[in-house]
């Protein structure tokens, strides 16, 4: 799985003079919340709605709103957004990302190709990934099954135990709890009962 899967294509981007005001629009209009900076097709910076909010004057300034309107016609996307800009490539893995947002504690990278600007991956859009590789929307029935042996063909034999009643795998994730490695499967049927009653009928203890 690559960014390039599940990054964000479509992106609306801004120029370093663009005003903040305008820059707000576009993220309101949009419903987005924050904005690429390309200069001469050059990725140059970054906007968000954090960053904007920070640079607004306290509630508690003593200008008055003509002033602060007249602050905020002054102010361009250059005075105030992020320069230094954690980028990722598009054939990156999806991990590289995750470990990225996760070690840097931002919540969108920029994605690259060749030098341009192609995407953004953001948190939902991270979120959005993981319910595709679960199969959340397809249906079916989820079991957990917990590994006895770490012996060579384990999940063939969980596979094999399916097949005999005409059950498919849809997805697997394997994850580790404590000293306990669990198998999370997807099958492709409602019938949890026949599903549940072929994997403990080969021996299989499930969760």
């Amino acid at each position: 799985m690559s960014v390039a899967d599940y990054m964000t294509k479509k992106l609306i981007t801004v120029r370093p003079e663009t005003r903040i005001n305008d820059a707000v629009d576009l993220m309101k209009n949009n419903d987005i919340h924050r904005l690429p900076v390309l200069d001469n097709g050059q990725l140059v910076g970054l906007v968000t709605e954090g960053i904007i909010q920070a640079a607004l004057p306290s509630k508690a300034t003593s200008l008055s709103v003509y002033e602060v309107n007249y602050l905020l016609n002054k102010t361009t996307v250059a005075d105030v957004m992020e320069k230094q800009v954690r980028t990722i490539p598009a054939d990156a893995v999806l991990e590289d990302a995750i470990f990225q947002m996760r070690h840097y504690k931002i919540g969108v990278l920029p994605v690259v190709a060749e030098g341009q600007l192609v995407g953004i991956i953001t948190n939902n859009d991270i979120f959005d990934a993981f319910l595709n590789i679960a199969g959340y929307d397809q249906g079916g029935t989820t079991v957990t099954i917990k590994v006895t042996q770490n012996v060579a063909g384990f999940l063939a034999k969980v596979s094999d135990a399916l097949a005999e009643h005409n059950y498919n795998i849809l997805t697997l994730m394997v994850t580790d709890r404590a000293d306990i490695r669990l198998i999370e499967l997807h099958v492709d049927t409602t019938d949890a009962a026949g599903v549940k009653a072929a994997l403990t009928g080969a021996g299989f203890e499930l969760i």
